[in-house]
């Protein structure tokens, strides 16, 4: 085996790169067809060049990464990125050492295929519907008291956190190879993390929704001299009760007809103007 044909190691350094690559265009080449395949691609070519020395094989490769795929880009594409490079240094090194190559083509893509779907709804789960509601809820005094950081201290946590753990998942995932998969989308751990993250998560839509979802009545009645307030009598019953119904309102709407949000808006503004009109509200 001549020595420019033997596979490179890959580094700490490269499997940031390849982080860092599909961190930054995990959306930008959306296509029907291919969806984001190409920033796999994107992230991987560099420890494919330093892989396969052969042309063929490394077009073949190439090829390999520009079939569909589709994940959620931190738990999905952290952790497959690192499983998907551990895989072809194996298979490069098999190549190169004319040993049985058991790291197939099929291995491979059956690998991402198999695991895309089931990452993608734990990544969905934590980010999207607790992780950034909690730096939303840090948030909304700064906002609301007029400062700048009440709108960019969401985005930049949300983005270092997850970009933090998500190059963790990528380390982790070349490290462990597919025993990676393993160990986030089964066991008894992580699920019970996912359920807890998910209670944190309705916790913080409550208190959210408590704190800064302002429905009040200002319907009152005069009977024999004495005034009756029925926002008072409804505080005395349950504090918040308004606000409550609404949002629970909104919460059954969208059970049952989907996330229809501009319906939700357009429907929520008719019935609160309607009541408002005859200062019910």
């Amino acid at each position: 085996m001549s020595k420019n044909m033997t596979p490179e190691k890959i580094t700490q350094k490269d499997l940031h790169g390849a982080w860092f690559r599909w961190w930054w265009a995990n959306e930008v080449p959306h296509a029907f067809d291919r969806y984001i395949s190409p920033s796999l691609l994107l992230a991987l070519m560099p420890l494919l060049r330093k892989l396969y020395k052969n042309d063929d094989d490394l077009r073949e490769a190439y090829h390999r990464h520009l079939m569909f795929f589709n994940t959620q880009a931190i738990w999905g594409g952290g952790t497959i990125t690192g499983i998907v490079a551990s895989l072809e240094e194996t298979r490069a090194n098999q190549i190169a050492n004319n040993e049985e190559v058991t790291v197939t083509h099929d291995l491979i893509n059956n690998t991402k295929l198999g695991l895309m779907g089931a990452l993608a709804g734990i990544g969905d789960a934590i980010d999207s519907g607790t992780v950034q509601y909690i730096f939303i809820a840090i948030a909304l005094p700064w906002a609301q008291a007029g400062s700048p950081m009440g709108s960019l201290f969401p985005w930049i946590g949300f983005t270092l956190v997850t970009y933090l753990y998500g190059y963790y998942f990528t380390r982790n995932g070349y490290k462990l190879g597919r025993a990676a998969a393993t160990e986030l989308v089964s066991g008894k751990k992580m699920t019970a993390i996912i359920e807890g993250l998910s209670v944190l998560g309705l916790f913080m839509m409550g208190i959210i929704a408590s704190s800064y979802v302002k429905v009040a009545s200002v319907f009152t009645l005069n009977i024999s001299g004495k005034e009756f307030v029925l926002q008072n009598i409804l505080d005395g019953l349950l504090p918040g009760l308004l606000p409550f119904t609404v949002i629970m309102a909104i919460y059954f709407y969208f059970s049952k007809k989907g996330i229809k949000v501009t319906n939700a808006i357009l429907g929520l503004t008719a019935v609160l103007g309607v009541l408002a009109w005859f200062n019910i509200l």
